[in-house]
């Protein structure tokens, strides 16, 4: 990982009392107005991109005091923003006056852009705010003010919500599988704002006279249904006019009932699927109408007629009723739907989901095979999360079959090993129209071929005729922040090739896969958390993850494998240290890559359950139990780990857990929960080297790569075997031909420690080769997604991110950007590229709460050439390589002379400058 606490790397030492000075909060200065004139010089600051609870402009805003965020921006070199000045207003105008009638930050002295806590009067549901920022500059000069952005805040109370849960009515009996729900509502003229509020369980689609409403897809976000339940809110003035309208819900069964039919990983349910939903209409004269969710809405049957999140979706087009949304639809055979209890879960809005599921691309067949009369195999030509689009013609109830699989069995059709085994599919049966279109609604899987059956709708009849097949790839809307190029075109295609894996698997939550599985197994939450932050601006994704987390620990604090816990698994599966362990390492990842210590505020007390809960499992403190390091390569099959003790890395974690608690501690200024955490952790790194280490060898266990990495990255290794340590680890690599045997969990602290220890050389031989298992080796068996074993075995998922740690390698030691815990949230940066192997150039970019990085080096001619870019607001270390160390340029002049650089002498052989905002351009000789 990039950023890690002192337990982890050494770049992050932490000095808690220094940051705690920063934790008494800014110095206001004044509630008035600024008496100078704004700046209008082309060097002046501008703020941008102005944020609420991480969202531009949203809506359905839950929390009692928001957050607000930006950047800042500025020509030259080492500016930055030393105050601010925030207005919040009930209306346009009274912003556009100047005015913050809801709040007036006054002038703060203070650099921070993000996590600002809105401080002004309580809000209201459904209130509208809209507010802009002032900044001043390094010299004092004020900004413009920046345009104005806005939020609106959601259903903030059970009082509010002047709807009620409605499900199916009896008579449709205890088990549909999805429902048609409508109502017809009266607008005045003068509708100045209408929103909806909507939560449909499992998914739902809403419509309102006849068009489809939002974008997104799968939706709601999937959680743990009896403890929280997310609402979207929608805009839809567009959508209403004066008189009648019609609004429609469908829904089906998602995450929230998962039945039995087909292949299911697992069978549950939180009860009948139901819905809530409010209208809330306001008006120009100043009157606002409501139109909710009850029993005067009616419920009609549904034309999907299977739908399990594993198993498929079959739609029937003749049972269409493609007016139901319109008014004047006929609804006198519907029955009134019944008003029926929630789940349980606490109703949320945007505040605390994941960025929504949207369609990003359209995958078209690169090939169309024949197996026999009315089969055919299609070839997307790549392994992506699909949901199928169909245009079909045929008689009326014929129909098309489409089963998905990631392989191909050698006669050319599906193997469906990897993805569970077992029936799966779309079926779309016909209504018999000249050409149909379908689109699946509420099932996505995980593959590259598409098996396609025609079937009659008698036996011997007429086949329908497929006019186009293709697959919609969707995932988490969460942006994309990062990119990563070098002259190995291996690593540019390794970096494709997890890519794909990590958009398959970002969806609500982070899933293990895209098929057989679909669960938050949480490990990879933390061990790859910085290979997907390096690509993905995963702030809110993570939060909500914490909050599946929460939700699903149980009162003894075992936080389980998986979250939210739709099946409970047993032994190692439910139980493993390394996974639960993502409690408490997500949000020190989060601090560390944004300076947000929000989850540890909002998590803490569950944190010290589950270290507790781990306390009372350990013998001298001493853990053995979990999956440890699962998939290692080892004599057998992967599964549990094999060269390496699980008491190891369970205790290793352990450690962890209890070191960062420490940490977190001091800086939320819990100074006895910090001695006791630190005393704690003491204790079990004592215990851990008596039992693992060999002192005379550096040795840990039995020396395998996960057994020496861990140790080493986290901390526990005494300094007086650390060198041993190293060369133990290195051997290991060597004498195996430069082949990894580490798993999940182990690769990323192999990669870790080498890298850290000045060994990049060895991860460059490790993974530019494609004769043995590893990323190479799965590119030449033909994956287009990383695959879940090192050796892209047929039994096991082909699309799965768990071994893509390699991301944070590219990014953090090729490209060369890290962060620092002297300023976490990329407030001090640094950056150390490391040219190894036959690399001639590497650049990287990443946009973070601040700005964007970029570093780009290039070896051309005899010379090493660095060219980086700071955000305004931050300041960066440059740490050159060894052998560009002499007669240092920069922009053409000596480096020590030149404008807001700072010489700073050499560190372990590299040349070390400080610099402060702007574009730079180190040059020197390459021996």
């Amino acid at each position: 990982m990039a950023f890690r606490s002192k337990i982890i790397i050494r770049t992050f030492l932490l000095s808690a009392a220094a940051l705690l000075a920063g934790l008494t909060g800014p110095a206001v200065f004044s509630s008035c107005r600024p008496s100078d004139p704004p700046s209008t010089a082309a060097q002046a600051l501008t703020a941008y991109d102005l944020r609420c609870d991480a969202g531009v402009d949203p809506l359905g805003v839950d929390s009692e005091k928001p957050r607000l965020a930006w950047k800042v921006r500025g020509e030259g070199r080492g500016r930055r923003q030393t105050a601010y000045r925030i207005l919040a207003a009930s209306s346009a105008a009274e912003l556009g006056r100047e005015r913050g009638d809801l709040w007036d930050s006054g002038i703060v002295s203070s650099g921070e852009t993000a996590g600002l806590f809105y401080d002004g009067k309580t809000l209201r549901s459904f209130q509208r705010v809209f507010w802009k920022v002032q900044i001043w500059d390094e010299n004092g000069a004020p900004s413009e003010w920046s345009p104005a952005a806005g939020w609106t805040m959601g259903v903030l109370a059970p009082a509010d919500w002047r709807a009620a849960w409605i499900g199916a009515p009896v008579s449709f009996g205890p088990a549909a599988d999805s429902l048609l729900l409508r109502c017809e509502l009266a607008v005045r003229p003068g509708l100045v704002r209408a929103l909806a509020f909507v939560c449909g369980l499992g998914y739902y689609e809403m419509t309102l006279n006849g068009s489809r409403v939002g974008e997104d897809l799968l939706t709601p976000g999937w959680t743990k249904y009896n403890k929280t339940c997310l609402y979207d809110t929608y805009d839809v003035t567009p959508l209403l006019s004066a008189g009648r309208n019609a609004a429609g819900l469908l829904l089906a069964n998602g995450f929230f009932n998962v039945r039995a039919g087909r292949y299911t990983k697992y069978t549950g349910t939180f009860g009948p699927i139901r819905a809530i939903a409010l209208i809330r209409m306001e008006y120009a004269d100043g009157t606002v109408e409501f139109c909710g969710t009850d029993d005067s809405w009616k419920a009609g049957p549904s034309p999907i007629t299977f739908s399990c999140i594993y198993g498929g979706e079959d739609f029937d087009a003749r049972l269409m009723k493609p007016d139901f949304d319109r008014t004047g639809f006929d609804d006198r055979e519907w029955r009134p739907a019944a008003k029926i209890s929630g789940p349980g879960g606490v109703l949320r809005g945007t505040s605390a989901a994941a960025p929504p599921i949207r369609a990003f691309e359209t995958l078209k067949p690169v090939s169309r095979r024949p197996l026999g009369p009315g089969r055919f195999v299609y070839d997307l030509g790549q392994n992506a999360p699909i949901m199928l689009r169909l245009a079909v013609r045929g008689p009326a109830g014929s129909s098309v079959r489409v089963t998905p699989a990631e392989l191909l069995n050698a006669d050319g059709s599906v193997d469906r090993r990897s993805s569970g085994g077992g029936e799966c599919w779309w079926q779309y049966t016909l209504a018999g129209d000249s050409e149909e279109l379908y689109q699946s609604k509420f099932f996505y899987h995980g593959s590259r071929y598409l098996q396609a059956e025609l079937l009659p709708a008698e036996p011997g009849g007429p086949l329908p005729k497929i006019d186009a097949l293709e697959g919609t790839v969707v995932h988490s809307s969460s942006a994309p922040i990062g990119d990563f190029a070098c002259s190995n075109d291996l690593f540019n295609k390794i970096r494709t090739l997890v890519r794909w894996a990590q958009r398959a698997n970002m969806m609500s939550l982070l899933t293990d896969c895209p098929h057989r599985e679909r669960l938050g197994w949480l490990e990879q939450y933390h061990l790859n958390g910085p290979s997907l932050r390096y690509e993905w601006d995963l702030a809110r994704l993570f939060a909500k993850g914490m909050t599946d987390m929460a939700d699903s620990q149980l009162e003894t604090g075992l936080v389980p494998d998986i979250a939210p816990e739709y099946t409970v698994f047993s032994g190692g599966f439910r139980d493993s240290p390394e996974w639960g362990a993502a409690y408490i390492l997500v949000p020190w990842q989060q601090y560390l890559w944004t300076g947000d210590l929000e989850l540890f505020r909002r998590h803490f007390d569950g944190m010290k359950c589950y270290v507790e809960y781990l306390a009372a499992k350990a013998d001298g403190n001493i853990l053995s139990h979990g999956l440890g390091d699962w998939y290692d390569i080892g004599p057998k099959p992967p599964g549990y780990a094999q060269l390496t003790p699980i008491a190891l890395t369970a205790t290793a974690f352990y450690y962890q857990d209890a070191r960062i608690l420490a940490d977190a501690a001091a800086l939320l200024g819990l100074s006895e929960d910090a001695k006791v955490y630190g005393r704690r952790a003491a204790d079990i790194g004592k215990a851990f080297n008596r039992k693992f280490l060999d002192a005379r060898t550096g040795i840990y266990a039995t020396g395998a790569q996960a057994a020496q990495a861990i140790p080493l990255v986290m901390g526990l290794v005494p300094e007086e075997n650390r060198a041993a340590a190293v060369e133990a680890l290195v051997k290991d690599v060597r004498s195996r031909g430069n082949a990894l045997t580490a798993g999940d969990v182990g690769f990323r602290y192999l990669l870790r420690a080498l890298a850290d220890a000045g060994r990049s050389d060895v991860i460059f031989d490790m993974n530019a080769q494609s004769n043995k298992p590893g990323y190479g080796y799965q590119l030449n068996k033909g994956a287009t997604s990383l695959t879940e074993a090192w050796d892209a075995g047929p039994e096991s998922s082909q699309n799965h991110f768990m071994l893509g740690h390699i991301m944070e390698w590219f990014y953090s030691d090729l490209a060369g950007i890290r962060g620092s815990i002297d300023g976490p949230g990329f407030k001090k940066i640094i950056i150390r590229p490391s040219p190894v192997g036959n690399l001639k150039w590497a650049r990287g970019s990443l946009e973070i709460v601040r700005g964007r990085i970029e570093s780009e080096w290039r070896i051309e001619g005899g010379k090493f050439r660095l060219s980086v870019t700071i955000p305004a607001n931050a300041t960066a270390r440059i740490e050159l390589p060894a052998a560009a160390i002499g007669n240092v340029r920069e922009s053409g002049r000596p480096a020590e002379k030149s404008d807001a650089v700072k010489a700073m002498g050499p560190d372990n052989g590299r040349a070390v400058f400080e610099i402060g905002s702007g574009r730079y351009v180190f040059e020197a000789a390459w021996k």
